[in-house]
């Protein structure tokens, strides 16, 4: 019994190795068949793609900036008094030169009347000690102490009509004044602001530009830029940039003006710019989404033999769907645009072209 039971357990084994042997077999010749046709046996992805043709392209950069008035200042005063007139209209336009406040000069004005009758003295005394000179009745001393008594005399009184000409503010240049900070009767200091005098004729846009593009930055050259809130495109002229970039930035400050026509804009806003750099006869856009963001760079697929091919990829500037490739591909490169983010180096792929 027991020699049965041993001869089946034998029997039983050599048909489980002979089984296993030939799966193993099996295997090995489809693994042999899979990996010698293309994509390793797998079925091809469905992906569309996109031919890319050489175009004419305007290279250029999206900056942020700041709209400034061409001219802007806080009034103050250079002088402490009591305000005696307010010549303005809040939020109103005034000419150059116009009188926008006058101060108290009572105590001045009675300063300058004292200065001159002490002037009127010094002069009748150096009249006089002149003639004694002449006739050798007092020294060259004596004289010259009464000329520089004359002399100080008329220094005070200039020193006061300087200070008298401090109580009348005047407008330095046309423009648009704000909301005072002081009423009549208020007492002002050097320190306090009466209010901002603007001039929004012109208005200047105010920019940085990394430091790689600072030697396209041309005196003349024109920018256009939008404002949020405001329908439509705006131009502007640069007309000046500082003559060094700046350390911490690494950036170059730019100044352009536009004439501000229609008095749509207003200081203090922020500025989505466009400055040009330059025309690229064939220029080289791929679909956004054809791209992939990788650690040292992007990346993207094009069609090789009917597989994806991984591709290192340099970009420029882009517009709202494309983006221009400065080197990874060459014109006729098929490109592919959809499900890239699940494809494998040497994946194959069914490619419907767009």
């Amino acid at each position: 019994m027991k020699r049965k039971t041993l001869i089946i357990v034998l029997i039983s084994l050599l048909l489980l190795g002979g089984l296993i042997a030939y799966r193993i077999h099996t295997n090995k010749e489809k693994a042999a068949a899979n990996a010698g046709a293309p994509g390793g046996g797998r079925a091809a992805a469905k992906v569309y793609g996109k031919v890319i043709h050489g175009q004419p392209f305007s290279d250029f950069l999206s900056l942020s900036g700041s709209i400034e008035a061409d001219e802007q200042i806080d009034l103050q005063t250079e002088i402490s008094g009591i305000v005696e007139s307010i010549n303005f209209s809040e939020g109103g336009r005034v000419g150059q030169g116009q009188v926008l406040i006058t101060l108290n000069d009572a105590e001045l004005q009675a300063q300058l009347a004292q200065a001159r009758t002490r002037n009127n003295l010094a002069a009748e005394n150096e009249r006089r000690a002149k003639l004694l000179l002449e006739k050798e009745a007092i020294s060259q001393e004596e004289y010259d102490i009464a000329s520089a008594d004359f002399r100080t005399a008329q220094s005070q009184i200039q020193l006061i009509q300087a200070q008298l000409s401090k109580t009348v503010i005047r407008a330095p240049f046309s423009g648009t004044i704000g909301l005072r900070n002081i009423s009549k009767g208020s007492y002002v200091t050097p320190a306090n602001i009466i209010a901002k005098l603007v001039n929004t004729n012109r208005l200047k846009v105010s920019f940085s530009i990394p430091e790689k593009y600072a030697n396209k930055v041309r005196v003349g050259n024109q920018i256009t830029f939008n404002v949020q809130g405001v329908d439509g495109e705006f131009t502007a002229k640069i007309y000046a940039t500082e003559p060094a970039v700046e350390a911490n930035t690494r950036t170059l400050l730019v100044k352009a003006i536009n004439s501000n026509g229609g008095k749509q804009l207003i200081p203090g806003t922020f500025a989505n710019i466009v400055f040009p750099l330059e025309t690229i006869a064939n220029g080289l856009l791929v679909p956004a989404e054809a791209l992939i963001p990788i650690q040292n760079g992007k990346k993207l697929f094009v069609l090789k033999n009917a597989a994806a091919t991984e591709v290192l990829v340099e970009t420029g500037a882009r517009t709202d769907a494309d983006i221009l490739i400065t080197s990874g591909i060459s014109e006729g490169d098929t490109v592919l645009t959809s499900g890239v983010m699940s494809l494998r180096n040497g994946a194959r792929v069914q490619v419907t072209l767009r």
